[in-house]
């Protein structure tokens, strides 16, 4: 076809007409092929994503609450509100805190309120709205923040924890002595309050706790005040829960509130109204309250006996204990992993446990004490909610090739119905495609892993490789459609790389005795199975050997550190809060107990052990190139790991390069600077695998 015409006097010019037409054409077309393409997101996308969890149904099963985290670039941080679903409608935001997140939603016992807390002054709040509308108006104006919070079950009280306030000591003692910081004994206990829910005296009134705003306001002192039910024990409150009548709550309890004391958690009952206080279950070592049977009669609890040398792996023990005469039975003995989020229904006992890759829920006959897999869909449940009759539930979970959604379904049936639809929000991007593979390591323990293979995969040719191993070492790595935290797997998937995400030995979903393979073992074990992946892997033709990267975070970190000390053939390397150093990390860390029970011995018992899982101990072999990567103020893994392995390394002429990122602990909770650790992770191995350029 021809655009041009002659005109009268022979002259060629364009036909407008034809132009036109042409125009329409191509953009239709191009219209067409970008709704059928699939871009590779930039890292912002991919840390904007929002996701929902924590779903709660209302007694009734009608309505669903749920929280939605989104990303704040504005403010550099990561905000929670709640949102509603009325009559499996669609959902909308209910909550709004300007400078803070909701969280905890919960429904009064005739499911006319919603609670939440939320700190929109000074302190975190308990707020209430009504289900019908309106403003949300504060239940608590407490000096302190609110902790965990329950309804009593006839609905005129609420139930709450608060840490001791030491502001005012800790000021005169800073006044006259400056500042300093026993070890282990800065604390406040955790004791329990109740309030009285009186809704209709200022529902429609504002509350300001700013003595100087100028809007209109009434005194917040005026709220009803918390009645201290447990405020005077040597010990601080880890959980509770009412009794069905209200008279009685169950509590767990340690000594303090450090993070080591849950050896020394027991389970105790107070009396509402005299405040009496009687012991129930004092084990040797941990007890932790689940839940109160429907009746009242008996309490559902969790233990590890005497055991105080190996609950870091070892499986959890389950009981129903009979509060009359304090008789314990054990149930789902048979059942080979830990079982969490348990809640008991006129329906029976429910939970979530990993099998595998995959986290079914698991029901529990509270007369026979058998444990089965109640459901598969979705593949992974992550959080769920019963209506009061046990008959209407609500879940918080995702099948592999999406992301996590909230579902509602009926007790008995598999079918359920989706109330979310938030991997719309993926629907154009290249994902990661999973697959589940499996391979024997050195010693003949089968391991498996998932593997991303990028889009088009063509099985004749051979890939660069880059292995990122998850934290733990109980952590666990399942299919998803977009993996990653602090590693950019899609965008190096659309590079052209395949990526294996190994459950070494030590990972939950498969059972105690694959959790106790690497016991003594640290790193060394965890090695052999990365090895022999990646050697899977090679034998079947799928992986260029020559350009191999591994990288992790936490146990993770620590992995990468024994492989870039023990190993050549990695071309590059990330460790993300590793330990370099059992010795360094044992006398530093917070988890001491950690330690001791995975290598069986204090460096002082036997400095052997240390050494044969200490990636230092191997420095002067260490010839890969080395990112490390540090919360500056981590106390689970303390950064003077990062150090000795950068000076180590820089000793060896090995190139490194040390990231710290300010301000943080043992993760990277903030938007801005998980973008930054996600760059320099991907300049890292952009350089060391395709040799390019910042």
């Amino acid at each position: 076809m021809s655009f041009l015409t002659v005109n009268k006097n022979g002259q060629k010019r364009l036909d407008m007409k034809y132009l036109i037409l042409l125009i329409f054409s191509t953009l239709f077309l191009y219209q067409i092929q970008a709704q059928n393409e699939k871009i590779v997101p930039a890292f912002e996308q991919v840390i904007a994503l929002q996701r929902p969890s924590n779903p709660v149904i209302s007694p009734d099963g009608k309505h669903t609450l749920f929280t939605v985290s989104a990303t704040d670039w504005k403010n550099n941080r990561f905000d929670t509100e709640i949102w509603l679903s009325k009559n499996d409608g669609t959902p909308f935001q209910l909550t709004r805190t300007a400078e803070g997140s909701s969280s905890s939603p919960a429904w009064s016992p005739d499911g006319k309120y919603i609670t939440f807390k939320a700190k929109r002054g000074e302190h975190t709040q308990l707020y209430a709205i009504a289900v019908e509308g309106g403003e949300a108006f504060p239940i608590t104006f407490e000096k302190g923040n609110i902790g965990g919070y329950e309804w009593s079950p006839d609905g005129q009280q609420i139930a709450f924890t608060k840490q001791t306030d030491q502001e005012e000591e800790n000021k005169k003692r800073k006044e006259k002595y400056g500042a300093f910081e026993e070890d282990d004994a800065e604390y406040g206990l955790t004791w329990l309050y109740i309030v009285d829910f009186e809704p209709n005296a200022r529902i429609h009134l504002p509350c300001y706790d700013k003595k100087n705003s100028t809007a209109q306001a009434w005194n917040c002192e005026e709220l009803p005040k918390a009645t201290a039910i447990i405020d005077s024990v040597e010990y601080t409150i880890r959980n509770f829960s009412w009794s069905p009548d209200g008279k009685t709550i169950a509590f767990t309890h340690t000594p303090d509130p450090l993070i080591n004391s849950f050896f020394d958690a027991d389970i105790s009952l107070v009396d509402v109204e005299s405040k009496a206080i009687s012991s129930l279950i004092a084990n040797a070592s941990a007890d932790f309250l689940q839940a109160w049977s429907p009746d009242g009669k008996s309490i559902l609890y969790s233990s590890n006996l005497d055991d105080r040398e190996s609950n870091y792996y070892k499986n959890d023990n389950y009981f129903i204990v009979n509060i009359d005469n304090k008789k314990s039975r054990q149930i789902a003995a048979d059942f080979d992993e830990n079982i969490s989020s348990m809640t008991w229904t006129p329906k029976g006992i429910f939970g979530t446990a990993w099998q595998k890759t995959t986290r079914p829920m698991v029901q529990i006959d509270p007369k026979t004490g058998v444990a089965s897999i109640y459901r598969s869909q979705p593949k992974s449940v992550y959080g769920f909610s019963f209506s009061k009759d046990g008959s209407e539930m609500v879940l918080y979970g995702e099948n592999g090739d999406d992301l996590a959604e909230i579902y509602r379904s009926n007790l008995g049936k598999t079918t359920t119905k989706s109330l979310t639809n938030y991997s719309q929000q993926i629907a154009n991007w290249q994902i990661a495609e999973s697959e589940v593979i499996s391979w024997k390591s050195k010693d003949g323990a089968t391991i498996e892993g998932i593997l991303h293979k990028p889009e088009n995969y063509d099985p004749n040719k051979k890939y660069p490789l880059l292995v990122t191993i998850h934290g733990g070492p109980t952590g666990i790595d399942r299919p998803t459609p977009v993996p990653g935290y602090v590693y950019p797997a899609l965008q190096w998937l659309a590079k052209g790389a395949l990526i294996l995400r190994p459950n070494y030995r030590g990972s939950a979903g498969y059972g105690e005795k694959f959790r106790e393979l690497n016991v003594e073992n640290l790193g060394v074990g965890d090695a052999w199975d990365v090895h022999s992946g990646i050697d899977h892997l090679a034998s079947k033709g799928m992986i260029d050997t020559t350009k191999i990267g591994a990288m992790g975070w936490s146990q993770g970190g620590y992995i990468s550190a024994f492989l870039t000390t023990t190993s050549d053939r990695f071309k590059a390397i990330s460790v993300g809060a590793g330990i370099s150093n059992w010795m360094t990390y044992y006398v530093n860390t917070d988890i001491h107990p950690f330690t001791r029970q995975y290598l069986k011995a204090t460096p002082w018992s036997n400095e052997e052990v240390y050494r044969k899982t200490s990636p230092m101990t191997y420095i002067n072999q260490a010839s890969t190139p080395t990112l490390i990567q540090h919360g500056e103020f981590d106390r689970r893994v303390p950064v003077a790991n990062a150090y000795e392995l950068l000076q180590g390394l820089r000793d060896q002429d090995v190139e490194a390069k040390l990231m710290i990122y300010k301000g943080f602990g043992h993760g990277i909770s903030k938007p801005k600077e998980r973008l930054a650790a996600i760059t320099h992770n991907w300049e890292w191995f952009n350089a060391y695998i395709w040799g390019e350029e910042e």
